[in-house]
């Protein structure tokens, strides 16, 4: 989504706050090993983890590469990288100023002893509960300026309704102006979401048809096949919608209904994709579906119910799921439902995007007792990312009949291993970059178009583990495009010779 570039990032310190979780094990360290030895910068750049643990930095180091290990990266560079630029640093409370003081001068003494500009990368891989005190905490000690430049980086949920979000925001300003804040959106970094905008726009074959005149629905579908798990405890806090609907998927949406950007910059593009949340009309209760799994069978194995989950309260009546059927109330997109879902133990994980297409508008094949189905672009987000384009075909037998073909694109085919969404958008807040992260102005739109929904929740249908959701999401719409969430099935319809 941004124009290439050969210059070599700038010397700098990547630290990371709450160095010691899943996320920065799983995610960040072995993406930015991988963005440092793709840029050429190891000797440039450096880590410094923050955690709530009394490591020394040799028992960090040693972790760091058994992370690195179980991720698949090994070698002798590895070993070598980790002992020379790998730091750890406790601290114990992120309330406490000494303890950001004690932070800022190991800071200094890692900047001073390898030679490195006042450059850092603060990565807030932290609660949510503890954002506001590690930024006053950062903004307090100093950390927020310097003689080179900071960047503040945040993970989702930023906030929990639109009041904690403004009052989030507030404090964030209050020490780091928007140009240095990086609100996190991983489904942002992956590669077939970045491509939106070159599909579209640098393909002339489909941007005469992305408009209320050729497309009838728009469908998005983000299905996780897992339960909670261990993390009942934060999804009873937040649900389906918080946890899914006002990042991920509005995101999607914005990068599917934008207008052309002005340019090919951050500022052009993320304009754009306010102007699309800001347009998605207030939903009322006959526009939504919330659920909740129950227990059921997926992939052949029992699993139980959500409030049989631990940490889970055996009364809640938190959605596992949500299906909407929204409206983007613009010139292009008039009248053309977008239909959204996304839950938890559903038949696969999968993330898909169909454009179904308006059918063709002459009866030509009815006196063959056969009818066209409409075209349906499909873009794969995850897994097997790429696209598919499904059409219709004469079959070669002497019945007239029509069979569903489809014309298949996946980036693995063709370009081999695709970078993990965190490498990329790493790699852009290393370049200052900040096209593929969420402005402020988004987080206050998201948040005002759901938070009316948040207050008055529908009530929270049941629905079998396994299944695609609710029997009452047909009730929104009765053929959603399930054929295209699976890799091989293709739709035949009869006739008669």
């Amino acid at each position: 989504m941004k124009q290439p570039t050969a210059d070599q990032p700038e010397p700098h310190l990547f630290v990371i706050f709450g160095v010691t979780g899943d996320l920065a094990e799983r995610k960040l360290l072995p993406a930015f090993y991988h963005v440092t030895r793709r840029q050429g910068c190891e000797g440039d750049s450096y880590l410094l983890g923050v955690g709530r643990r009394t490591w020394t930095d040799d028992e960090f180091r040693e972790r760091a590469k058994q992370a690195l290990a179980r991720s698949g990266i090994r070698g002798d560079e590895l070993e070598e990288w980790c002992d020379d630029h790998v730091f750890f640093h406790g601290l114990e409370d992120y309330d406490t100023p000494a303890g950001f003081q004690s932070l800022r001068e190991r800071i200094e003494s890692i900047e001073h002893n390898c030679g490195l500009p006042e450059n850092r990368i603060y990565y807030l891989a932290l609660p949510p509960e503890t954002f506001t005190g590690a930024v006053t905490g950062l903004g307090e000690s100093g950390l927020a300026g310097g003689d080179g430049w900071s960047r503040l980086v945040i993970e989702k949920p930023f906030g929990r309704d639109l009041e904690t979000a403004q009052a989030l925001d507030s404090t964030i300003h209050r020490y780091f102006l928007e140009e240095q804040i990086y609100r996190i959106d991983h489904y942002l970094g992956k590669t077939t979401v970045q491509n939106m905008l070159v599909f579209r726009f640098a393909n002339g074959l489909f941007e005469p048809l992305w408009n209320r005149d050729r497309i009838a629905r728009i469908e998005i579908t983000v299905g996780e096949d897992l339960g909670v798990g261990t993390r009942g405890g934060y999804y009873e806090t937040a649900g389906a919608l918080r946890d899914m609907v006002q990042n991920h998927i509005l995101q999607l949406i914005s990068l599917v209904a934008m207008e052309p950007p002005t340019a090919f910059e951050a500022e052009s593009i993320r304009s754009e994709k306010v102007k699309v949340v800001r347009s998605i009309t207030e939903t009322s209760h006959e526009d939504v579906v919330l659920g909740q799994y129950a227990a059921g069978c997926i992939k052949g194995e029992q699993v139980p119910r959500y409030r049989d989950e631990p940490k889970v309260a055996p009364d809640s009546e938190t959605e596992t799921y949500a299906a909407l059927r929204l409206h983007v109330d613009t010139w292009r997109w008039h009248g053309v439902p977008f239909y959204v879902r996304t839950g938890k133990r559903l038949p696969e994980r999968t993330t898909k995007i169909a454009i179904v297409f308006r059918e063709a508008p002459l009866p030509l094949f009815r006196a063959f007792q056969t009818e066209p189905t409409p075209n349906v672009l499909v873009i794969s987000i995850q897994p097997n990312e790429g696209f598919d384009l499904f059409f219709e075909v004469k079959t070669p037998d002497r019945n007239f009949r029509l069979d569903t073909k489809r014309l298949t694109f996946r980036y693995h085919e063709q370009f081999g291993r695709i970078p993990e969404a965190y490498e990329t958008l790493i790699a852009d807040v290393v370049a200052g970059d900040q096209t593929l992260f969420v402005h402020t102005d988004e987080v206050d739109a998201s948040w005002r178009l759901l938070t009316p929904l948040l207050e008055n929740r529908p009530a929270v249908r049941e629905y079998e583990a396994g299944s695609w959701g609710p029997d009452e999401i047909y009730r929104l719409l009765p053929d959603w495009a399930d054929f295209c969430l699976t890799e091989s099935n293709t739709s035949t319809h009869g006739g008669v010779s």
